[in-house]
């Protein structure tokens, strides 16, 4: 899925906005998760508390009526790599850590575990980990045999 500079603007002042209500000089907020609710008909992108309360809310106006079966699996690398460039408003949110940012769908289910802040945590890109267990498997094998 294209990453254009519209796309990266609007995710972009949506954080700016979520960051707005979470000023660092503010005291911690109560939290665990930022959840992330994307419409794949209307394009709609909605930032929610725990409590399912509207933080911010912008329309990705690609992403409207997008009828594609791996949507979700397409924009979490989208969104997540919004969040990692943004990392100066992420992971300076007013809000006791470990907080995640969590990508869910239309029907309130989470889809995917975008971005962990908590000192020295990261989530790393799954394709970047793709096949990694195999590699670990071949070279203990092959250390075991030596």
């Amino acid at each position: 899925m294209n990453f254009t500079e519209q796309t990266q603007q609007q995710l972009e002042r949506a954080l700016r906005k979520l960051a707005e209500k979470f000023p660092v000089s503010q005291e911690a907020a109560m939290l665990t998760d930022i959840h992330i609710r994307v419409s794949q008909d209307t394009g709609e992108v909605t930032i929610l508390d725990d409590d399912d309360r509207e933080l911010t809310r912008c329309v990705v106006e690609e992403w409207i009526d997008n009828k594609d079966d791996d949507f979700y699996e397409n924009i979490t690398s989208v969104i997540r790599q919004c969040l990692s460039t943004n990392s100066q408003l992420s992971d300076n949110l007013s809000i006791l850590k470990p907080y995640a940012f969590v990508l869910e769908d239309d029907d309130h289910d989470a889809v995917a575990e975008l971005y962990v802040v908590d000192g020295d945590t990261v989530i790393v890109d799954p394709e970047l980990m793709a096949g990694l267990d195999k590699d670990l498997d071949d070279f203990l094998d092959n250390l075991l045999k030596s």
